[in-house]
């Protein structure tokens, strides 16, 4: 698996999930947040910067791993009312994100064990932002995913 436990000296709002992670989720329909040519995609359809994913309609199933940052809860937001996919942030629980968009309404977390050894926009996989990563399920469909996805770490279900 992908995950280890590194220090890093990367300061970059775009870590790209590593392809075997998401895989492991299932197909989703819709990314909103895909890098400008990206190396990989996680979705059948990829929003990115230029098209502005926060401003335009989401469906299906969405995976999400939001720019890292001022305005990520904006992003979560959104996918806490469209109800229907997965996000990947830092595992950052004390934070006023966490508490206004994930703990009263996410159906489940999953914090990874370790780091996840990310990739950088050249497709290489280059280190960690130097914190743990939580994936966050909105929809049953998306908590029964993250439980049967083998991904190692610690699934809480919150309803």
């Amino acid at each position: 698996m992908d995950v280890t436990f590194e220090k890093s000296e990367q300061t970059t709002v775009e870590w790209l999930t590593p392809p075997s992670l998401v895989k492991m989720l299932g197909e989703f329909d819709l990314d909103p947040c895909s890098p400008e040519n990206p190396p990989f995609t996680h979705a059948k359809v990829n929003y990115t910067i230029k098209s502005n994913g926060l401003e335009k309609i989401w469906f299906g199933r969405v995976y999400m791993n939001p720019p890292y940052g001022k305005g990520m809860e904006k992003w979560l937001e959104k996918l806490k009312i469209h109800g229907n996919g997965i996000a990947l942030i830092f595992a950052r629980t004390e934070t006023k994100t966490f508490f206004k968009h994930i703990w009263d309404d996410a159906d489940a977390l999953l914090f990874v064990k370790g780091r996840i050894k990310f990739f950088n926009l050249e497709g290489k996989q280059v280190g960690t932002p130097g914190s743990p990563s939580v994936f966050i399920a909105y929809g049953s469909n998306n908590v029964e995913a993250l439980k049967n996805s083998k991904i190692e770490g610690k699934l809480i279900v919150l309803k």
